[in-house]
């Protein structure tokens, strides 16, 4: 029994926008990910921290669903910035049903406790969201969504879960950095960062918060342990 992260899957079994025209990184990706995903049984969680499929809407993404749908266990997804079939969680939650998957969840707006921790998480925000209308609006929104994840907490430990990074070299996300320095939070996980770019990621501790890069290039597209087992609270 686990806990496993990893973002940034792109899969796209529909949607014909295969990743692994970004290089030899990429080359058999979907295949690397069943093979990881199938070590994992049904009493591990598995984060993953968005950019999950390529689809543009849930029909499209049905095909990608069903692939992780196989795998037994448990799934919370995080939203990313290219997770275009994202919707309301009660209309997602109702494809799930009515497709009859039942290995996927939502970390949006809620907390999920594993064990003594808390799993919070939400998109976040990103340098390049700074070039786009309404930006305040939306930083203010991912804050909060980032606050009201946090607080359902409680008093637990906190692992949370994002799909931008917060931080990288040249770059920090204020807001977002003293919301999860506030909260005491553990460790923090994300994505969203792939080839060259990788080099400016920050690990390590900053603030009192553990920082590790999952994007599933990064990783091998093996998830990241983040728990060998489960505390008994």
């Amino acid at each position: 029994m686990a806990l496993y992260a990893m973002g940034d899957l792109h899969l796209s079994l529909t949607a014909n926008k295969s990743m692994e025209v970004f290089g030899p990184a990429w080359g058999n990706y979907v295949g690397r990910i069943e093979a990881s995903l199938g070590q994992l049984t049904a009493e591990d969680t598995l984060i993953l921290a968005g950019d999950t499929s390529w689809g543009i809407d849930l029909a499209e993404a049905e095909a990608d669903f069903r692939f992780l749908d196989q795998f037994p266990c448990k799934k919370l997804l995080v939203k990313g910035n290219h997770d275009y079939w994202w919707s309301t969680v009660s209309k997602m939650k109702g494809f799930f049903a009515e497709k009859g998957f039942t290995t996927l969840d939502f970390l949006h707006n809620n907390c999920h406790f594993y064990g003594d921790y808390a799993l919070c998480g939400t998109r976040g925000w990103f340098l390049e969201e700074e070039q786009k209308p309404h930006n305040a609006k939306v930083l203010n929104r991912e804050v909060g969504r980032l606050e009201t994840s946090l607080q359902a907490a409680g008093e637990r430990p906190i692992l949370c879960f994002l799909h931008y990074p917060p931080l990288y070299q040249g770059y920090q996300c204020p807001e977002i950095l003293s919301v999860l320095e506030r909260y005491h939070v553990s460790l923090c996980c994300y994505g969203h960062l792939h080839g060259p770019v990788i080099r400016r990621r920050i690990e390590g501790i900053w603030g009192g918060t553990e920082f590790a890069l999952i994007s599933a290039d990064h990783l091998g597209f093996v998830p990241k342990k983040i728990c060998d087992s489960v505390k008994k609270g």
